[in-house]
């Protein structure tokens, strides 16, 4: 597997949105990471994950994925984020 891209969620992110754009890295990556601070945008991200299992399923592609903390710097101040690093079971 190449390098795993991240991707980034907020609680204002499009569940839909991140769900498709999950679904196209899985396909060409086989793994993909998201990242979440706070309640709203882990919410977002789980729904996506979801979301996407519809996506991949019709290509008999089934995803898995592991919950984790990271620390982020966000304007010079470090916050923990949820993880979430998404793979082809």
């Amino acid at each position: 597997m190449s390098e795993i891209e991240v991707l980034k969620i907020a609680s204002r992110s499009e569940p839909k949105a991140v769900a498709g754009a999950l679904a196209t890295v899985i396909r060409k990556n086989k793994g993909v990471e998201l990242q979440a601070i706070g309640a709203g945008a882990v919410n977002q991200a789980i729904k996506a994950i979801i979301i996407s299992r519809g996506y991949l399923s019709p290509n008999g592609i089934d995803i898995v994925f592991a919950p984790s903390f990271t620390n982020v710097n966000i304007d010079g101040e470090e916050r923990t984020a949820i993880r979430l690093v998404i793979e082809t079971k």
